[in-house]
């Protein structure tokens, strides 16, 4: 290591021209990028920044590029500091803006990330400059672990942490505290509603919604759930399908922060005693248009508000980037080109329903047709349909609605689902007039969509008649393509996944592992697994009053179906999830 690159005795920036020199002499830059770059002059751009961004061919014959990560793991070994990925996720907020002031971590360019009671972590990207670290160790007495992270995380974090904790504390602080030791039970909880909270229009509170939101749309988040409970407020993000702890907010705040967003969403502020829902529409950092579903429930400690993201972009994905393909996608496209009949989409909530069925009626929503949908609420406003909300205090539900649209000469009715007979029995009356109406229901695979039709009271006959066809769908963790590696088959796995058909083994299976691109969870983003049951004549003739749900799957297996478990088991296969994720989302078969 040269003295010029390396010297520690005395505090200095890494230099452009030093760490090129250290790059060429350890054979990962050629001469003629050293030449090209050794002597530029970047200003107040890092070193590694610009580096990073002229995107060098390593020369150590790996065929990568000298980017971020490769340089700082480079940096890293030289200098005896782990390389530390700054996931705002798994970091306290609160408690690392308190280990130093803002103004000193700006100076010194560096971020605490993790607070111990043995330690505190404090990332940087100038290994060499350590008169900071004397001076905040005698004030935390406490060691200081440091650790190198990328600058424009640590300058971009910075300012986001302190500015949300700021915001925090600015809005704590505009309401009375409560009082130190007070036991609070349910019933006091609820006399706190009269105490002065934040305003909803603070502009602490402004700053904390923007950053909740800022974060849940770069982490991929689904949902956003605020919770209140006796003392803090929890803040949870669903991603891929996983609720992750993001934030505590003081009670308070978190009143304040929920009132903010009802604000937001055009809901009755001060009704807190029944649940409500809304929606708003914002744009993502991308600049990109995204609409959230606000829903509010009373509990014991206050409203809690569970704002679910619809990103406009999924529509626009094709069923095969969504993940029904190949024999699933052709016996999807027969079902809903036959003109009319009852589709049904079946599955939990969050399993995809909602984004199936628009993606559905896009494809079928064409310039010669009249689409029509009642919806509670309308997920997605989407310009192609003619789109009716559910409105209970004026009696306007499901099955009024379906009458009503029938009025609308309708091509394609889409019911946001079937809940009771009423709507059941419009639903079919539709579909024998010649409508094709596209529906869902909650039920574990197709064939017991069929039993609870039935147990809705829908005659068997009318069920034979009007049915084309059912899916079943769930969505399962697509491991990360980063950071997947693959080992033997594990074979009693997959029996069990694949009983009791009799479906040929892979020679081996894909396994997660965890990087800095899926946030070490070895999974990113989620695809579904489908399960197309047609109403074909043998099917039919199995739809009686006393049905053997068993019997129709075995025949839809038979004409060839594939079920959740065999579905998923082919993602297997081709490396694309795990064992575990399918048999965790898949139900068992009854027999």
């Amino acid at each position: 290591m040269s003295t010029n690159f390396g010297e520690r005795t005395v505090d200095r920036h890494l230099n452009l021209l030093a760490v090129a020199r250290e790059l060429k002499a350890d054979g990962r830059l050629s001469e003629a990028d050293f030449n090209r770059v050794g002597n530029t002059t970047v200003g107040n751009i890092h070193p590694l920044v610009y580096l990073a961004e002229q995107k060098l061919v390593d020369q150590t014959g790996a065929g990568g590029v000298l980017d971020m990560g490769v340089l700082l793991s480079w940096l890293g070994e030289k200098v005896g500091q782990v390389v530390f990925q700054i996931d705002p996720l798994k970091i306290n907020v609160t408690a690392v803006a308190e280990v130093m002031s803002r103004p000193f971590a700006e100076r010194h360019c560096i971020l605490a990330v993790e607070v111990k009671d043995s330690e505190v972590v404090i990332a940087s990207s100038e290994p060499y400059i350590n008169g900071w670290q004397s001076n905040l160790e005698h004030v935390l007495r406490k060691p200081v672990k440091r650790v190198l992270a990328d600058p424009r995380d640590i300058r971009r974090h910075t300012a986001e942490f302190y500015t949300m904790a700021s915001s925090v504390r600015g809005a704590r602080g505009t309401a009375p505290m409560d009082q130190p030791g007070a036991d609070y039970n349910l019933e006091a909880m609820l006399e706190l509603g009269s105490m002065k909270e934040p305003d909803a229009n603070d502009q602490h509170i402004v700053n904390i919604v923007d950053w909740l939101l800022q974060y849940a749309f770069e982490q991929r988040a689904s949902d956003i759930h605020i919770e209140p409970r006796r003392d803090v407020g929890n803040v949870r993000f669903r991603i891929d399908g996983v609720l992750i702890g993001v934030y505590e907010l003081p009670q308070q705040v978190c009143a304040a922060v929920t009132s903010r967003i009802k604000i937001l969403g055009r809901m009755d502020v001060a009704e807190k005693r029944r649940p409500q829902d809304g929606r708003l529409k914002t744009r993502s950092p991308e600049g990109s248009e995204v609409e959230l579903r606000l829903a509010t429930l009373p509990t014991a400690f206050g409203e809690k508000l569970v704002m679910r993201i619809f990103d406009p972009i999924i529509l626009q994905k094709s069923f095969e980037q969504l993940g029904l393909a190949d024999e699933d996608l052709a016996r999807w496209n027969n079902t809903i080109q036959m003109g009319n009949g009852i589709v049904l989409v079946t599955g939990p909530t969050g399993s995809g329903k909602t984004t199936t069925l628009y993606s559905t009626l896009r494809k079928l929503a064409t310039s010669e047709v009249n689409v029509c949908t009642i919806e509670d609420p309308i997920e997605m406003v989407e310009s192609a349909f003619n789109q009716t909300q559910v409105n209970h205090a004026i009696h306007l539900d499901f099955s009024s609605g379906v009458r009503a649209l029938m009025r609308q000469d309708p091509d394609i009715i889409m019911v946001g689902e079937i809940r009771d007979i009423e709507t059941a029995n419009m639903a079919v009356q539709a579909a024998l007039t010649g409508h094709l109406v596209i529906s869902t229901l909650h039920t574990n695979d197709s064939p017991s969509s069929i039993s609870r039709l039935l147990e809705l009271g829908v005659p068997s006959y009318l069920i034979k008649a009007t049915v084309r066809g059912i899916m079943s769908q769930r969505l399962v963790r697509i491991l990360c393509p980063d950071c997947k590696q693959y080992c033997a088959l594990d074979e009693e796995a997959w029996q069990a996944l694949t009983q009791p058909w009799k479906i040929s083994a892979p020679g081996r299976m894909a396994y997660p592992v965890g990087c800095t691109a899926c946030r070490n969870t070895g999974y990113r983003g989620r695809q579904g697994i489908f399960e197309v049951l047609v109403n074909s004549r043998d099917v039919q003739d199995q739809i009686l009053p006393q049905i053997d749900t068993a019997r129709i799957r075995d025949i839809a297996v038979a004409q060839g179906m594939r079920t959740l478990r065999l579905s998923g088991a082919s993602r297997v296969a081709k490396g694309e999830t795990t064992i575990d994720e399918v048999l965790r989302v898949a139900p068992v078969l009854e027999t």
